[in-house]
């Protein structure tokens, strides 16, 4: 039974959803040599993509020098992917003239309401003499669309195999046999699966694709691949070897150490959220760019998918925030240590102002409970949970402001202020990134007609290279700032060093 099933490794293709399709030219060398020594089938390379207005990596385009030169290299067959909401028939010789006689076979990504679609793209493929793949995703919702089912006919004599996509990774092995046997009732083409792990189902999910039949399965080095990834090609093939596949597990060691570094990098792989959203058949692209992000916690991503399972906007909802006030001084208190550092001339500076206070993070709210002054506390994304951590039923003082509703993450908002809590009904002065901490702090100081905006704790990221999430939170940060300056007329004056050129620049010391 598994001595006759084909393996298509495609960690290049769908691990690229975490490296942008970029890949170390040595290592991927290095991944070919390993390839070549394993019984691996097939192996998927990338895309072949139309342009598109953002930047995408070698892989995702696939230029035929690159093809060329990993032709040269491997002794397996090649296969590239394209995608059917971006593909027109009319684009096919473009995309694929130049390299047919490089790869073997070109997989078209689907749905299924796309499949008659799809077939067009099929059709024009097959007039190049390769060898075509459909790849139909939500294989979990097939059995719910008879219309689906019904097209599959249409793939007899066009498709040379249909590989079921289990895109949210919530198959259980009964499913899949009852999904299987419909299949097989309406389409003789030759069948492929391909696991998403979040529920941990990958290598089950493989064997009982096995033994229904299913001819072809995919897999990637380390579960390599978007949101919680794929069954991993080592242990798939450390099951095969068990049960009589020739492997050698020497070389499934060399190359699975090769990906390590980017493991390490990434961290891809199953967690809760994307539990959840395998369990309910949640889309797993919001849980990946999620996941990623340094402001939401796994409780604040929980809550954003259980509202999601229930069909909630949002799980709670509280009184609009109207100022009444005619504020003359405001300080926005960040996260940066320059917060720690300057302490003390902090608190002579509130005192001596009166500034009304603003915590867009609640990291050092704990070191201002002695002080008398009007304070509001910003709740986006990880901040209820800080708050709590920082700030006791006893010691709170104040009002938590929320973003608008509905709330992309859900609310949290910690027991003992839940009588003290509001949310802002609208930004007025930017469109973008509305459910941050610096929009909802600047937006709170406009509503209070606040004279002077001061700040501190944004110092910026000093050092070298920034990690991914530190640039983005850059660009946010930098991004806010500017439109509130040029939609308010308003200057936002930070009282320590930053790194934000955007805001005007005093030393809180020439004021004591």
């Amino acid at each position: 039974m598994f001595s006759d099933i084909k393996l298509l490794d495609c960690t290049l293709r769908d691990g690229g959803y975490y490296t942008n399709w970029n890949f170390d030219d040595d290592v991927v060398d290095d991944y070919i040599s390993a390839m070549n020594k394993l019984p691996i089938d097939y192996i998927e390379l990338g895309y072949r993509n139309n342009p598109h207005s953002e930047y995408l990596g070698k892989f995702a385009y696939t230029p035929k020098s690159v093809l060329s030169h990993i032709k040269k290299l491997s002794d397996k067959r090649l296969v590239l992917m394209i995608n059917d909401k971006d593909t027109e028939p009319k684009d096919v010789p473009t995309l694929l003239q130049p390299i047919c006689d490089l790869v073997d076979m070109i997989r078209i990504a689907t749905a299924p309401e796309k499949i008659l679609h799809a077939l067009k793209l099929a059709e024009e493929i097959k007039k190049l003499g390769l060898k075509v793949s459909l790849n139909v995703m939500y294989m979990s919702t097939w059995l719910k669309n008879p219309d689906f089912m019904s097209n599959l006919k249409y793939l007899d004599g066009v498709v040379d195999l249909l590989c079921m996509v289990d895109s949210f990774g919530g198959i259980f092995p009964d499913d899949l046999k009852k999904i299987v046997s419909v299949v097989k009732e309406n389409t003789s083409c030759t069948l492929g699966f391909h696991g998403h792990n979040n529920l941990q189902m990958g290598l089950i999910n493989a064997v009982t694709a096995v033994e229904c039949g299913v001819d072809c399965i995919d897999s990637t080095i380390s579960g390599m691949g978007r949101g919680a990834g794929n069954l991993s090609t080592e242990l798939l093939l450390t099951y095969l070897s068990e049960n009589g596949l020739d492997v050698n597990l020497n070389v499934v060691g060399e190359v699975v150490s090769l990906f390590n570094p980017l493991l390490e990098k990434y961290q891809w792989g199953t967690n809760l959220p994307y539990m959840i959203s395998g369990a309910y058949s949640i889309p797993q692209k919001d849980v990946m760019s999620w996941v990623s992000n340094r402001a939401y916690s796994f409780n604040s991503i929980v809550r954003a998918l259980d509202n999601k399972r229930t069909n909630k906007k949002d799980n709670a909802k509280f009184p609009l925030f109207v100022a009444n006030e005619n504020v003359k001084n405001v300080l926005i208190i960040g996260g940066g240590t320059s917060v720690k550092e300057h302490l003390n001339a902090i608190k002579e500076y509130i005192k001596k102002y009166n500034s009304v206070l603003i915590f867009a993070t609640c990291r050092w709210v704990s070191h201002f409970q002695d002080c008398d002054n009007e304070k509001y506390y910003v709740l986006v994304g990880n901040e209820a949970k800080r708050m709590k951590q920082n700030i006791s039923k006893e010691t709170f003082v104040g009002k938590c402001i929320l973003s608008s509703y509905p709330r992309l993450m859900g609310t949290e908002v910690p027991d003992f202020a839940m009588d003290k809590t509001f949310e802002i009904d609208k930004v007025t002065f930017t469109d973008k990134y509305l459910d941050s901490c610096t929009t909802v702090s600047l937006q709170i100081a406009l509503m209070l007609s606040a004279q002077e905006i001061n700040i501190i704790g944004y110092d910026g990221y000093l050092g070298g290279v920034l990690s991914e999430k530190e640039a983005k939170l850059t660009m946010e940060n930098r991004t806010i700032i500017t439109d509130f300056v040029k939609n308010t007329n308003k200057d936002i004056v930070s009282l320590s060093e930053t790194l934000y050129n955007e805001l005007t620049v005093k030393s809180i010391y020439q004021f004591l």
